[in-house]
């Protein structure tokens, strides 16, 4: 499978290479929602790009509520192609990758279905709405190692989540002492939002708020190999039931807040990571975290001050203080905005797509920067990390 352009470029899978030519990526569209229009708004300003050799070209959408076309066929002009149909759209041969977006009790039989006809996919996290679930997909995508796959984690790709990356793949931390990292929400903390989804067990899956959150908060601890051997959590379900559509309270069977408690085992030493999944945090609208704590040099950062990243260097015997260093728009790939004004949520999601477009047209030794999207290794990580907490809290899930 080609993609249309007019420079020849290599792309390697894993351990599986292939040849293409690499300009533009046409792209369908699965699951229309919040994140379905924000990559498709991510899509039109990709002119905001300054070294993007591969973009996204959206020709095809997909979503059961018909009502969803609307918005895309107005602000979409590349778009050709709509439907209720999942299957109609995987057979187009002008579709070479698929954005998905659904609801997690779906994702096996969507993800599996999409990699096998063999477009390339970004899909949601968790993959799969448990571990079994998560297996299968595993399954599938090691049978064709010819289709590229990654999870979607943006927030990551925020100036201070890249400074951070960058000071641990180039400087001495010394020995880790600590790592903490998490993603808060406080949408839930009115009793009398309306129930979705996400609170239903039968849709967003045991996990609750991990399957939901977690993925944000473990990109960058399992990059570096920081994978707990031990897990214990506290899981909490705070409000145990809402008004459904017609004002009826039903349960609440999902949990709302998560804290996981590991211990990572080294080659020299042991440390713990904390692991926050929320989304019941007062005063937290959608605040994703990030401190590791060496024997050399700590670093902490946390969107809800955007602009700063803490830092602090020791050597023996000198003074202990965190700098408090001003970020500009320090972003992985460079932009036309200027490195004054700031970042936000609308650009990590233009800098993670443009990560996806990167490693898939160029291969991951030839990226423009070297942080990529999370893996569906990565992915499956997360899972037998969210099993482990579920055991620990003394709920059994399929292995």
């Amino acid at each position: 499978m080609g993609f249309r352009g007019q420079t020849g470029t290599h792309c390697q899978v894993d351990d599986c290479s292939f040849d293409f030519m690499a300009t533009e990526i046409r792209f369908g569209l699965i699951g229309l929602g919040l994140m379905g229009r924000e990559f498709a708004s991510a899509a039109a300003r990709w002119s905001h790009l300054t070294n993007s050799d591969a973009r996204p070209v959206i020709v095809a959408a997909c979503d059961t509520n018909e009502s969803a076309f609307g918005w895309f066929k107005q602000n979409i002009p590349t778009l050709v192609f709509t439907t209720g149909d999942y299957q109609a759209l995987l057979q187009r041969q002008d579709v070479q990758a698929v954005y998905c977006a659904v609801p997690h009790h779906l994702h096996a039989q969507f993800y599996t279905d999409i990699v096998r006809a063999g477009k390339h996919l970004l899909g949601e996290k968790p993959f799969g709405v448990d571990l079994s679930a998560n297996r299968a997909i595993l399954s599938v995508i090691e049978e064709n190692p010819h289709v590229f796959v990654r999870c979607s984690s943006e927030l990551p790709f925020f100036p201070g989540g890249i400074a951070v990356i960058r000071a641990l793949r180039e400087k001495d931390f010394g020995k880790i002492i600590e790592v903490e990292s998490g993603l808060l929400h406080s949408s839930d903390l009115n009793p009398k939002k309306s129930i979705n989804w996400k609170r239903m067990i039968e849709y967003n899956g045991e996990y609750g708020c991990m399957g939901d959150l977690g993925m944000h908060a473990l990109h960058i601890p399992l990059r570096f190999g920081w994978f707990p051997n031990r897990v214990h959590a506290q899981l909490s379900k705070i409000v145990r039931e809402r008004p459904d559509a017609k004002g009826n309270l039903v349960p609440c069977r999902t949990w709302d807040n998560a804290t996981i408690y590991g211990e990572v085992d080294l080659k020299d030493h042991q440390f713990p990571i904390t692991v926050h999944t929320k989304r019941i945090a007062p005063g937290e609208m959608n605040t994703w975290f990030i401190r590791v704590i060496g024997t050399k040099r700590s670093m902490a950062y946390s969107t809800k001050y955007p602009k700063t990243l803490k830092v602090m260097e020791y050597e023996e015997g000198g003074p202990q203080a965190w700098q408090h260093i001003d970020l500009g728009y320090e972003s992985a790939y460079p932009t036309v905005t200027g490195g004054i004004f700031e970042f936000g949520f609308t650009d990590s999601i233009l800098q993670m797509w443009a990560a996806f477009c990167d490693e898939l047209a160029n291969g991951r030794d030839k990226m423009k920067q070297p942080f990529y999207c999370a893996t569906p290794q990565e992915a499956h990580q997360s899972h037998l990390i969210f099993t482990q907490a579920l055991e620990s809290h003394g709920v059994a899930r399929s292995r």
